[in-house]
């Protein structure tokens, strides 16, 4: 039965009003709906349906109208895209049929379906794309659907077409806000972590700072860090925050590829578990107890390697998604970094001790030690002078005594503060004639010392030190070791280097020898001169005397 022009009219302004309500609605799902109420309130009809393909042109949603909550649910599935719903997907124009059930298309009904017979099925198309389907079945009144009815939903089916395009696009924009907004919190996240990372040496910090950022953000209730012992074999709790902390200490070592820790340490990939009850990898009953459903474990890595393992734990039921798993993974990057740096500095600390150990020893070697022996000689000599005249005798005991004093002042100040005097403020030139001074004080040999004092001027102090130092050692060794009666000291310069060498006319020594003739002496003028860019030489045999000839660089090395 055709409508009358103003029956037409009605449904036409009606059409349009109910075409304003839909271009408002940004909610799919809520405008699927509008659309299959709008359509059977246009066509008489008694159900409705709304289909919505994906970008492959399948079906992604699927409403209706009509039909109870009851009935819906006495069907076992929702349509898949088979008989006249698959016919209508693939199709141009409208189909309108007086009996669907006579039609060889309509196939694929699921058990406990609606009886249906009148059909007008309309695609929503822009332009040459196919967006969904309007469904419309059982014209009431009638026995099919008219050409007016068809013609009035494929004007609702061009509105919707507009309207579904428009909720499309506010849900990619809102999407897109959404990630743009996750990735600002991420990019957050990891800025707060790298922060944290590069502003301590500490690992104690490193870790507890790490963790509870990554915590915080992924809003989980517990959160460990476990780290690779020396054995690379076993992983070992070092950090627990969070709650139930009691369970997650019931295990707190595991073998490499035992349990969630060892299996990522020993995969170098993220393990991960929505199911913790029923996942039989898990090993830790006592935390399945506390409640908790998922964990996290992401490895800890440096320039490639292992160095241990952050997890986090929930006990709640929504899974982590990908994009906590890349966080978790670029957080696992940066923190194995921080922790091999944290460890370097403390091995850099450690080494630093052991070599001012060294220098202290070198120090009191070279420099108190020998004043020791000095004052030795110096009471053999008064010993023997004790024959000749108690005048002299005693005026030797007062520089021995002077000697002792001056030793005390050293200890004191090693005790103090660690460091030897400096040469009592002298120059590289005075404080070697003291040294020569000293050495005819106490063995009344010969010592002469000989070198241009200006141009001395600007070598560091460092490598005067060692040039004084190295001077010490030899004459040392000359007293102890070559009873001479003569020793020379000679230094003179080039564009380069300033050079020193020390000569005494005593016993001499083997060559092949040398390292149990002179003992930590040689040793030390090694690693002295060689510590400023030096080298030392020397040379020596028996009954000839020994020479120790040694540069250093008038500049520091860049």
């Amino acid at each position: 039965m055709l409508l009358t022009r103003e029956e037409l009219q009605e449904r036409l302004i009606a059409l349009h009003q109910a075409s304003l309500e839909l271009v408002k609605d940004v909610s799919l799902e809520t405008l699927l709906k509008k659309i299959a109420t709008v359509a059977c309130e246009q066509s008489d009809a008694r159900y409705a349906a709304v289909g919505v393909l994906d970008d492959d042109g399948k079906l992604k949603q699927f409403l209706t109208v009509g039909m109870s909550d009851e009935e819906v649910k006495r069907m076992p599935h929702s349509p898949h895209g088979h008989g006249m719903i698959g016919v209508l997907m693939n199709a141009a124009h409208p189909i309108r049929l007086a009996d669907l059930t006579r039609d060889p298309r309509a196939v694929g009904y699921p058990a406990n379906h609606p009886r249906m017979k009148s059909f007008l099925g309309v695609p929503i198309r822009a332009a040459d794309i196919q967006l969904g389907q309007i469904y419309l079945t059982e014209k009431i009144g009638q026995n099919e659907f008219t050409a007016d009815d068809e013609k009035i939903i494929q004007m609702l089916a061009a509105y919707a077409a507009a309207a579904i395009q428009n909720a499309r696009l506010y849900e990619h924009l809102r999407e897109r806000d959404t990630a743009l907004t996750r990735r600002n919190e991420d990019a957050s996240l990891l800025n707060d972590i790298g922060s944290t990372l590069t502003s301590s040496l500490e690992l104690d910090e490193i870790l507890n700072r790490t963790l509870a950022l990554v915590m915080n953000y992924m809003k989980v209730e517990a959160g460990e860090i476990f780290l690779l012992e020396d054995d690379k074999q076993t992983l070992r709790m070092v950090l627990h925050r969070g709650q139930a902390a009691e369970a997650f200490w019931t295990q707190n070592r595991f073998r490499v590829g035992e349990g969630f820790p060892g299996l990522a340490a020993k995969s170098g990939e993220p393990v991960l578990s929505d199911d913790l009850p029923n996942d039989t990898r898990f090993l830790r009953e006592a935390v399945v107890k506390a409640g908790f459903h998922q964990l996290a474990c992401v490895p800890l890595k440096a320039s490639g390697n292992l160095v241990g393992v952050l997890g986090v734990a929930t006990r709640g039921q929504s899974p982590f998604d990908a994009r906590d798993v890349q966080l978790l993974s670029a957080v696992g990057n940066w923190a194995g970094l921080a922790i091999e740096n944290a460890r370097l500095h403390s091995n850099a600390r450690r080494l630093a001790v052991l070599e001012e150990r060294e220098r202290i020893g070198m120090d009191l070697h070279d420099g108190i030690i020998q004043s020791i022996y000095g004052v030795g000689l110096a009471m053999e000599n008064v010993q023997h002078m004790l024959g000749e005249g108690e005048g002299q005798a005693k005026n030797r005991v007062k520089h021995v005594i002077e000697d002792l004093n001056q030793v005390i002042r050293d200890i004191r100040s090693y005790i103090l503060d660690l460091r030897p005097r400096q040469m009592n403020n002298e120059n590289l030139m005075d404080g070697l004639r003291r040294l020569a001074s000293e050495y005819r004080a106490h063995t009344l040999a010969s010592a002469t010392v000989n070198g241009a004092k200006a141009k001395l001027d600007s070598l560091p102090q460092s490598h005067s030190m060692v040039l004084f130092h190295i001077c010490q050692e030899a004459l040392a060794n000359a007293a102890k070791h070559a009873a001479a009666k003569r020793v020379s000291v000679n230094v003179w310069t080039t564009d380069e280097r300033v050079i020193m060498e020390v000569r005494d006319n005593g016993k001499g020594f083997d060559l092949d020898k040398k390292s149990k003739s002179l003992g930590h002496g040689l040793a030390n003028m090694q690693t002295r001169v060689r510590a400023v860019g030096g080298e030392v030489d020397i040379s020596s045999a028996s009954g000839e005397g020994t020479t120790v000839l040694v540069w250093v660089p008038r500049k520091t090395s860049a």
